[in-house]
């Protein structure tokens, strides 16, 4: 209204206008830059102060007690019980093991002992650092709405709440995608290999979307990462950080397998070798599940004609032959089972026995369900969108001249 009426706009007014309208979700505000060149890194800075919200323009943080399973609410106020978040673990060649956390609720010392409800353990915090970049300062305390740097946190990792051990509550974690590409990693060197799989394991402890496994069938130590340059980073920062010089092979998508269609399987182990045998019959119904479901097992046995001792190496038999598929040898997605006869001997049955007979039901059933691969597809979590559109005419360039921030 005071630009219409010919008026002088206040930047104050305007920035106070603009932050009540990004607080309330209306405006999303875009800035341009390049880190390379160090452009833009102060507006940037600035326009986080002046436009996005603090946590007193935040609802209070909901959590869940762990004793009781209930909803509890904390405030953003010193004079809440102590809470915060771990959100990323990393390591400094000085100072070793940092975790970094932002605080929800509350204070807390440095020196002061904290409960992890995520895990259900306690540590000490030695020191407390506030980080600038590759600076550290050592503060005394870490106040509600601070993001602080912890020194003695050695079993706490990423997405763990830290609270008061007498006022407990887990706070929402971090959900973390999938990995969709992987790689065959060797030492180049016998006297590499303890060193590597140690790096390794720091490495996972850092990322949680890298993962290490081992490949039971070739022996080799597979890592998977969010991408090509995901893995070609820590690669770089196995030889460069942890003096560990590595071979890596070419890299593999992550294909999933799943069925397409309904069967029932049934499948037998039975051995005689002069003592005591191996009896194990199972009957399988196998089926598709939903998007994401993994394996879903259910036990429909009745009558006992298979005893409940022996359903639970059903269920782990089933479990080891998802993990290679028929088509590619890859693991199984969105799978049910149902377990919905079979028989036993009261002799010759054992948990081995009904282990091996789930995992020939399965495999046989999953041959004969339509099997087809899963490629990984990379959901965007984030989303623009402009609720209304203003465009600007006018022969006056006065307002670009004074705030050409608004238009990048």
């Amino acid at each position: 209204e005071l630009f219409l009426d010919g008026k002088e706009v206040p930047v104050d007014l305007l920035i106070s206008a603009l932050r009540k309208a990004v607080v309330g979700c209306h405006v999303v505000p875009i800035l341009c830059g390049s880190a390379y060149k160090n452009k833009g890194t102060r507006r940037l800075i600035d326009a986080v102060v002046d436009y996005l919200p603090s946590p007193l323009d935040m609802p209070d943080i909901i959590g869940i007690n762990p004793y009781t399973t209930k909803e509890e609410r904390r405030a953003p106020s010193e004079n809440e019980p102590f809470s915060a978040l771990a959100f990323k673990v990393m390591t400094d060649p000085h100072v070793g093991r940092l975790v970094f956390f932002r605080v929800y609720s509350g204070k807390i010392d440095a020196g002061q002992s904290v409960y992890n409800s995520s895990n259900n353990f306690h540590e000490r915090i030695g020191r407390i650092l506030q980080m600038h970049a590759n600076k550290r300062e050592n503060v005394l305390v870490a106040h509600v709405g601070e993001i602080a740097c912890a020194i003695g946190l050695k079993r706490t990792v990423t997405g763990d709440t830290i609270c008061d051990a007498k006022h407990p509550i887990i706070l929402e974690g971090i959900t973390f995608p999938k990995p969709v590409i992987r790689v065959a990693i060797e030492p180049k060197t016998k006297a590499d290999q303890k060193s590597l799989s140690e790096s390794l394991k720091q490495l996972s402890s850092e990322d949680p979307t890298f993962r290490i496994k081992q490949d039971t069938e070739t022996g080799q130590t597979i890592i998977a990462g969010m991408g090509e340059l995901h893995l070609e980073i820590l690669v770089d920062r196995l030889l460069r950080e942890f003096k560990v010089a590595a071979n890596v092979g070419k890299p593999q998508v992550a294909y999933k397998e799943t069925i397409t269609k309904s069967v029932t399987s049934e499948g037998r182990f039975v051995r005689q070798s002069g003592g005591r045998g191996h009896y194990g019959h199972v009957v399988l119904e196998l089926s598709p599940g939903e998007q994401g479901s993994g394996l879903v097992f259910e036990s429909r046995i009745v009558g006992g004609v298979i005893p409940r001792e022996f359903i639970p190496a059903v269920h782990k038999g089933i479990a080891e032959a998802r993990n290679t598929g028929v088509i590619g040898a890859f693991p199984m997605e969105n799978i049910q089972v149902a377990l919905v006869d079979g028989s036993y001997h009261e002799v010759d049955s054992s948990d081995l026995s009904f282990k091996i007979a789930a995992s020939i039901a399965f495999k046989d059933g999953v041959k004969r369900a339509g099997p087809i691969l899963l490629e990984p597809m990379m959901e965007r979590n984030f989303s623009i969108t402009f609720r209304s559109t203003m465009i600007i005419s006018w022969s006056s360039s006065w307002m670009v001249k004074r705030y050409p921030w608004i238009f990048l």
